[in-house]
């Protein structure tokens, strides 16, 4: 049986190698058979300034992440170039391999992203199957677009790595917490402990129940999937 686990830490530091530590002491403390998601670019955080080392970074940490996969599914995102264009990549580690990656779609203008990235397709939002458990990925801003909800229906967990502006706190946390009611499963919610983010990551079950990590850096809860089958049977929205 899976553990499902929403990560919650400080990403201020420019050392990025820091940052990846901390991960991978959060990973290591995680049981086997662990489900982990972690805050939006929580390696290097939105580093404009150094830019050209924040891609240089990511060979390094995808090298460790894989390392710590095995018996765990470790969810995050990772800034990367590919060819002469750059993308907030969205990635699925398991057994020491990436299963899935897809391009953020949507990127967040307000903070400039569009200036230094390059937007991924809808098309490549889907529901990927890991060891059994469907699950479907909303980077920050995407969870905003009621089109791509659409794209998650029938998902046992759905994960949301971000960045999520402190100002705009309850909007997510009534997304995270609608999002699991809609699609009657999980939602695993990861966002930065920094100063400028909402530090609302949490765990909301299929019935809507929340929790959130509050000053807990690793937030643990059994994932049943007999709980989806019974929401969904007890409330039929025609979700298979």
């Amino acid at each position: 049986m899976y553990t499902l686990n929403s990560l919650l830490f400080d990403t201020t530091t420019d050392d990025y190698n820091t940052n990846l530590q901390t991960l991978l002491k959060l990973i290591d403390a995680c049981d086997k058979n662990s489900l982990i998601v972690a805050p939006e670019v929580c390696l290097t955080s939105y580093d404009y300034e150094n830019f050209e080392k924040v891609l240089d970074f990511a060979d390094e940490a995808i090298r460790e992440i894989k390392k710590a996969s095995f018996s765990k599914i470790i969810i995050l995102t990772i800034l990367e170039r590919r060819g002469t264009e750059v993308f907030n990549f969205a990635k699925i580690f398991h057994n020491g391999k990436i299963v899935y990656e897809r391009a953020k779609a949507r990127l967040f203008r307000f903070g400039d992203e569009h200036k230094y990235m390059s937007e991924g397709s809808d098309e490549n939002i889907k529901i990927v199957e890991v060891d059994g458990i469907k699950i479907a990925i909303f980077i920050c801003f995407e969870l905003r677009f009621k089109e791509l909800w659409q794209k998650s229906q029938g998902a046992d967990v759905i994960a949301v790595p971000s960045w999520w502006g402190v100002l705009r706190t309850e909007h997510f946390a009534n997304l995270t917490q609608a999002l699991a009611i809609m699609n009657q499963c999980y939602v695993v919610a990861s966002d930065s402990l920094n100063e400028d983010c909402t530090k609302m990551s949490g765990i909301i079950s299929p019935h809507g129940m929340v929790q959130r990590n509050i000053d807990n850096p690793c937030l643990s809860l059994e994932y049943s999937p007999k709980e989806i089958k019974v929401m969904r049977k007890y409330m039929d929205v025609g979700i298979a």
